[in-house]
């Protein structure tokens, strides 16, 4: 990974045209990248050498949104604005499961400890757990209106989401039991969230910062040098070490436990960068809504 010394190398790839929209992104079991195409109602797999396909789902308005690997080898998502959950395997078999809860907004998606999938409903103000064989299990969450956001499994066996609305962190056990984990800025609205091993850290799209929660509710808070960057996505690359995008300006950054904050510009303007995963190569990749993926890296 590049330290803060330097400038990271970074390479764009063409995925689609910005209508499509290029959004969430995971690594593969494959070796591959795996987006979700939040426009046109796609996924795509691109590998690091830039080799692309593209898979249409069965409604060009499903809006996939969140993308993550599964327990079971194949890819999970959520499909936001027909509230179903999408699954595709590394061969591009495609299926979907229908949230039992009518107009939930299915966002995050992530594996949890037991096997399942996770997810968050932002307009139902819940967690889904759903198993590889297609059984849904809804949870409520203790903040009615907080828009439940990004989830991760946590390094407590637990999941834990962002409550945008909320500016607060949801601790959730598998068995479904909930606790608050308040953020101390008003307006933080956080959105992306990762795991560590050690904590959880979250961006705050509001405040311009990014905080890191440790299991017994003890937050840092570190501001980055653009308080309206509106950083998105944030994923972990060691304990310690975070990457983020900056929805709002253009960058990714780079944050450590010692609160050292690095900035890089991406090269195309006005790029929109969204989801952060870290690749089967060891470098980030980077979904940006302008249709492009970058790599950034050393």
């Amino acid at each position: 990974m590049p330290d803060a010394g330097g400038s990271p190398l970074v390479q764009e790839f063409p995925v689609a045209d910005a209508d499509a929209g290029p959004y969430g992104i995971a690594a593969g079991p494959d070796g591959a990248l795996w987006i979700t195409l939040a426009g046109s109602g796609e996924i795509a797999r691109l590998t690091v050498d830039g080799g692309l396909t593209r898979y249409p789902l069965d409604s060009a308005e499903c809006q996939p949104t969140v993308i993550a690997p599964g327990p079971d080898g194949t890819l999970w998502f959520t499909r936001t604005r027909d509230h179903r959950i999408g699954r595709i395997t590394v061969g591009g078999e495609i299926a979907s499961f229908a949230v039992p809860t009518p107009e939930s907004g299915p966002f995050g998606i992530a594996a949890g400890p037991d096997g399942a999938l996770w997810f968050t409903e932002l307009n139902a103000g819940r967690v889904g757990r759903l198993t590889p064989g297609g059984e849904f299990t809804e949870f409520p969450l203790p903040v009615p209106g907080a828009y439940p956001s990004a989830i991760t499994a946590g390094p407590d066996g637990a999941l834990w989401c962002t409550l945008n609305q909320a500016d607060a962190l949801c601790r959730v056990g598998v068995d479904g039991g909930t606790s608050l984990h308040r953020l101390p800025t008003p307006g933080a609205g956080p959105v992306g969230i990762a795991s560590d091993g050690e904590a959880l850290w979250c961006v705050e799209i509001g405040a311009g910062q990014v905080a890191r929660v440790r299991v017994d509710g003890g937050v840092e808070e570190f501001p980055l040098p653009d308080r309206a960057a509106k950083p998105h996505a944030i994923v972990a690359v060691s304990a310690g070490e975070c990457w983020f995008t900056e929805w709002g300006a253009n960058r990714v950054g780079r944050v450590t436990t010692a609160g050292a904050v690095s900035e890089y510009e991406l090269p195309a303007s006005a790029s929109e960068p969204h989801g952060i995963t870290v690749g089967p190569d060891g470098a980030l990749w980077v979904a940006l809504e302008s249709g492009t993926v970058a790599r950034v890296a050393p």
